[in-house]
């Protein structure tokens, strides 16, 4: 994990990008579940008949289909990691931006949907201590 701290002001400059790699692992999260369910199906399917007739190509297919998206996630998610920038949760698009405040790391806290980033929280405290950001940490200044 990154040391890196953020400023208010940086942080919301990288919104845009961070919400274009999110919806990628979102998405790409979204299709290996799918295609897992599928193949978890088609077991079934093949247990309850005691075999049957399976189109190996179209399976090899999906299976090359999860494959693709979950590099396109592991990708999206090492780059957002290596900006610096901590995700919390990939199925709301929760991210925590470290802040350095009076001498101290805090985070800025964004979720996908909110249009900026309006809040922060202790590192100990997580999305239910989310306080609305202040004067003291909107003037806080990026030291490393």
């Amino acid at each position: 994990m990154s040391d890196r701290t953020f400023t208010l002001e940086e942080a919301q400059s990288l919104l845009s990008v961070l919400e274009s790699l999110l919806r990628t692992a979102i998405s790409g999260k979204k299709l290996m579940e799918e295609v897992e369910a599928e193949m978890q199906e088609l077991s079934h399917r093949i247990f309850l008949n005691g075999g049957t007739h399976v189109d190996v190509v179209a399976v090899a297919r999906r299976k090359a289909e999860r494959a693709k998206a979950e590099q396109r996630a592991k990708d999206a998610l090492a780059e957002i990691d290596s900006i610096g920038v901590q995700v919390k949760d990939i199925d709301t698009g929760l991210l925590d931006f470290p802040c350095e405040v009076d001498g101290k790391t805090v985070l800025l806290c964004w979720k996908m949907g909110e249009k900026s980033i309006t809040h922060w929280h202790g590192a100990e405290e997580g999305f239910a201590g989310r306080k609305l950001i202040d004067d003291r940490i909107a003037r806080s200044k990026r030291t490393n």
